[in-house]
């Protein structure tokens, strides 16, 4: 098993731009957390802590592990404390956090049923795990899938079924989310948006599209050239991504 995209340093110098917290994301994230022991919050793989940051508004003390570096500097600019680490083998003891929260990274991790134990591993009883995902049946009937159909494959090998999920959480519950706002620049708020899809700048900030580009260029060329005249003729396809936020307590 392996990531979508093994490398996010060049995804750093840009992320922020088009990929802040979203309200479409924060409003149900808000809820899973809610009612942990404490205030102590895991953010794993939590990037350039956009979301942590947020969070910190309603009072919650974050600590941002990622292993990107680059994405780190980031979060520590924006006052966050920061812990280089991998998901799937977290320096930090048992029970030690009240809550943990693994936001649109799932399919960035080569053992995904690891980074689930790791996470539930640090949690406090009564602790809460919130996991924002795409799963194989969220991802399956994106159009960008049709579009760049050489997508298809790893898209699919990258993003669990959502029974995966739950069996490495037992008792957890699946809530739907459904991206109706461009705050947070992802492939599933893309697809909503399609005149978006054709600026170098969006699509440049996920790692769909950097992963495209890398291995299918000529791809990606055809497929916007086609977007571009769809738009033009007002028949270009939209529909709103969706995406699976598990919710566990332990």
């Amino acid at each position: 098993m392996s990531g979508l995209l093994g490398d996010y340093s060049r995804q750093a110098q840009t992320y922020d731009d088009t990929r802040a917290a979203s309200p479409s994301v924060l409003g149900p994230l808000r809820d899973a957390l809610a009612n942990a022991p404490g205030w102590r919050l895991a953010d794993v793989g939590g990037g350039t802590g956009n979301y942590s940051a947020a969070l910190v508004e309603d009072g919650w003390q974050p600590l941002v592990l990622d292993r990107s570096e680059q994405m780190l500097t980031r979060a520590r600019a924006k006052g966050l404390d920061t812990l280089r680490a991998d998901a799937q083998s977290l320096p930090l003891e048992d029970a030690s956090f009240d809550a943990a929260m693994l936001v649109s990274m799932l399919h960035h991790v080569d053992d995904r049923r690891l980074a689930l134990a790791e996470a539930t591993r640090i949690l406090r009883p009564g602790g809460r795990l919130a996991v924002l995902l795409f799963t194989r049946e969220d991802v399956s009937d994106l159009w960008f899938l049709d579009l760049f159909p050489s997508s298809r494959q790893w898209m699919l090998e990258t993003h669990p079924p959502l029974d995966e999920v739950l069996d490495s959480l037992p008792g957890a519950e699946r809530v739907e989310v459904v991206f109706d706002d461009l705050v947070d620049g992802s492939v599933a708020a893309l697809a909503g948006c399609p005149d978006r899809v054709v600026d170098p700048g969006y699509r440049g900030s996920t790692s769909y599209f950097e992963r495209l580009a890398n291995d299918h260029p000529e791809e990606l060329a055809e497929g916007i050239a086609w977007l571009e005249r769809q738009l033009e003729q007002g028949t270009a396809p939209s529909e709103p991504g969706r995406g699976s936020l598990v919710v566990w307590r332990r």
